[in-house]
């Protein structure tokens, strides 16, 4: 039921108990409202002629509040809030939060507690591609009826093909093919129900679709493993509790016995990684090779993730860097000073600013193309749209010559058929997650074994000791496995005056600034191809690459604007 207005209560913002339903449009475009299989809530619509997108608007009906609940607030609790701005990056943004006081209050870390970090960002990252590729965007590629009039021993041989660390029998096969005829028979399809079936976009082979569905199966298996990582250095997941100004809340606690089983679980889903994940999305670039030349951007920015010391950003593992007009090999420097959030086609008064300096006063005037149509804003660098993520970093990485990434791209180049400009595309977003997913779960292991047992006694090796000063201002970087995070705190008092976060779908799924530019998401599904506009598979497969997660981008609540507003999710 509708909430009832209640100006007392800053947290059930004023909303017309029987709101209008939005227009649709009139104009013959195709608006997938919601769109389904992402964290949050999106709606893309989209102008087609002559069977391509010629134009195209993100939305994020989506209206929520972390920021304005953190005023007055202690900055050292932040982290608890503010990781639970989803269910999903919970870990990422808890850390960034806590490295942006310890960046105001100018604290440096142990080593044994920035290996913790990175192991749990890894861990983080592993589970959240691996979700993502099986579930959330496979079904893009992979027509599940298809799947059920499979010959199971042909579905054994493909395995065989796709990888060759496989060796699963024709009965195994078979069993799957049970299971999903079960679903299908007991008409209980559930997330399977409302796919494009029979689309003319499909092209895998019956077979080919019961592999990628039985490997659908097997990733959620894996998924639990992924997560337990978390349960074992920090405490459970989602919303870890593994996270302290100064390090981490271990002290006795990391044992031969502890770090042994991480060092299992997380070699567990490496081979996942290796036999399954990076062979699956290689002969998926192999098999729909057209999606090479769909869905690429033109500018590329990461700030880089696991530090290897107290020095950032010259100790990042993952560089940070900007990439401009696809030129790979001229990776340049990042002067976050340069980054301004612009609101002119967002719900919100006001003008570009930068982060530091943001306000948060929402404006709803209803969904129009023309004027405003998002709650998120429209992030820019150098005043450029920029997309982020993981295609972003394997690329900056390879035009910086990080040596792992450049040899697993070159030998998923080779494999896939594919070209380096090739990746700047749908494909390569796709690819990119499987690639830095594989370089994570190599590199975990080497840190997995630099750690250290807690010592006896009264040592505490995993938090540095700090006076937290009345007043500062502080900023993290970070990398979520989406894309570009950032945290800006200011505090005075010893309380939080003002926090502010730009997240990956802000620069992803933002919509046109000032400039009336397009963003990322906006840019990349122009002239994609449209084969039936009822049913817009081409679209999403460009949309999903993204990986989007909407209650990530739009996360503010103003409690002293008393203007009712009719705001209606779709």
């Amino acid at each position: 039921m509708p909430k009832k207005d209640n100006p007392k209560n800053p947290h059930n913002p004023p909303t017309d108990p029987t709101p209008p339903p939005e227009p649709t449009p009139s104009n013959g475009n195709i608006v997938i409202d919601p769109v389904t299989r992402i964290e949050g809530h999106l709606r893309v619509e989209t102008a087609v002629a002559g069977g391509r997108v010629s134009s195209a608007w993100s939305t994020s009906p989506l209206f929520r509040g972390v920021e304005p609940i953190l005023k007055n607030r202690d900055p050292r609790d932040a982290w608890m809030f503010t990781q639970r701005l989803c269910g999903v990056c919970t870990y990422v943004h808890g850390i960034t939060s806590i490295r942006s006081v310890e960046d105001a209050i100018g604290v440096a870390i142990p080593e044994q507690a920035r290996l913790i970090r990175n192991l749990l960002m890894g861990a983080q990252w592993i589970h959240d591609h691996i979700v993502h590729f099986y579930q959330l965007h496979l079904l893009d590629w992979v027509d599940i009826t298809s799947a059920l009039t499979a010959d199971p021993a042909g579905a054994a041989s493909a395995d065989r093909q796709i990888s060759s660390a496989r060796n699963r029998s024709a009965a195994y096969f078979d069993g799957v093919k049970q299971r999903l005829q079960t679903f299908a028979g007991g008409g209980q399809l559930g997330p399977f129900a409302n796919g494009y079936w029979g689309h003319p976009a499909y092209l895998l082979s019956p077979e080919e679709n019961l592999v990628m569905m039985a490997n659908y199966l097997e990733a959620l298996r894996v998924q639990i493993d992924a997560a337990h990582m978390h349960g074992i250095l920090a405490g459970k997941n989602p919303h870890p509790h593994g996270m302290i100004v100064g390090g981490v809340p271990l002290n006795k606690d990391l044992t031969s016995n502890r770090i042994g089983e991480f060092a299992g679980v997380s070699n567990k889903a490496r081979d996942f990684v290796n036999n399954y994940y990076l062979p699956d999305a290689t002969w998926l670039a192999a098999r729909y090779s057209d999606y090479a030349t769909i869905g690429g951007t033109e500018n590329l920015m990461s700030f880089g993730e696991f530090p290897l010391g107290a020095a950032e950003p010259d100790s990042l593992y993952f560089p940070r860097g900007a990439i401009f007009n696809r030129q790979t090999s001229a990776v340049q420097p990042v002067d976050t000073g340069q980054i301004s959030e612009h609101v002119t086609h967002s719900w919100y008064s006001g003008s570009a600013r930068h982060p530091s300096r943001g306000q948060t006063v929402p404006d709803y005037t209803g969904i129009n193309t023309a004027d405003r149509y998002s709650w998120i804003k429209a992030p820019r660098y150098q005043g450029q749209p920029m997309e982020v993520g993981p295609l972003a970093r394997v690329l900056i990485n390879y035009g910086k010559g990080h040596g792992a990434t450049v040899q697993v791209v070159n030998a998923f180049l080779q494999k896939a058929g594919m070209s380096l400009a090739g990746m700047y595309s749908t494909l390569g977003r796709t690819a990119a997650r499987a690639i830095e997913t594989k370089v994570i779960a190599d590199v975990m292991s080497t840190w997995v074994g630099q750690l250290s047992p807690s010592p006896g006694g009264s040592e505490m090796p995993f938090r540095s000791t700090f006076t937290m000063p009345d007043a500062g201002s502080g900023v993290a970087l970070n990398e979520a496995p989406r894309g570009a995070l950032g945290h800006w705190l200011n505090y005075s008092g010893g309380k939080i005056s003002n926090y502010q976060m730009v997240v990956p779908s802000t620069w992803n799924f933002g919509p046109r600034d000032s400039a009336n530019v397009p963003g990322p998401v906006e840019q990349a599904l122009i002239d994609t191809p449209v084969a039936d506009e009822s049913k817009p598979l081409e679209v999403l497969r460009v949309v999903h690459s993204f990986d989007p997660c909407i209650a990530c981008a739009v996360h503010v609540f103003d409690p002293k604007n008393n203007q009712r507003f009719k705001v209606q999710a779709l």
